[in-house]
């Protein structure tokens, strides 16, 4: 019997995800907050072993790996959705209808951009190339959406979140927000 354990750990906050951009395959950079929440990442982490240590080719994921746990496998197949057409706009921006497909998730399609049957695919083709084991995976929330669904729970997760999935179930072991701890000063 397999036995297949994934830990996901959406990227740190980037200016896009911050200002409610959709970015898909834009390479944007963390921002100070998402660098804390990488770092936030770390400690929850601290003394587990993986079999490998993944993550998305696009900075925002190698960022967070490398404050996170260290250096990490590049991956495209482990990519954000591409929006197409729709990369760079304002979700708030976006017509009601492409909204709510977005939400509902299954049919989704961008013009110009993936649907959610192709993102399956690519992203099923490599985990299907993972030998059994523990594997540590920094990618995006529409790829942990896309996983967590087929655990039978549709969430999506806020950057710098971890979920640990038993992919031989499946089923969600695991869901943390690492918080980034604000330091305030009292003054009287």
């Amino acid at each position: 019997m397999e036995n297949l354990e994934l830990w996901l750990v959406r990227h740190g906050e980037t200016p896009a995800s911050r200002d409610g951009v959709l970015a898909g395959w834009a390479d944007v950079p963390l921002t100070p907050r998402g660098v804390e929440q990488a770092e936030a990442v770390r400690p929850a982490l601290a003394g587990e072993t993986f079999d490998s240590v993944w993550c998305s080719d696009l900075r925002r994921a190698v960022e967070t790996a490398r404050l996170a746990y260290g250096p990490a496998r590049p991956e495209p197949r482990l990519r954000e959705i591409n929006f197409g057409e729709l990369e760079g706009h304002a979700w708030a921006a976006l017509d009601p209808a492409v909204r709510r497909s977005f939400v509902e998730f299954d049919g989704f399609h961008p013009p110009g951009g993936e649907t959610l049957a192709q993102v399956r695919v690519r992203v099923h083709d490599f985990l299907a190339g993972l030998p059994n084991g523990r594997h540590l995976i920094f990618t995006h929330g529409g790829v942990i959406r896309l996983l967590t669904r087929e655990c039978g729970h549709d969430a999506f997760v806020p950057t710098g979140t971890m979920v640990g999935i038993d992919w031989s179930g499946p089923q969600i072991l695991f869901t943390r927000e690492c918080l980034v701890v604000v330091a305030q000063s009292f003054t009287e």
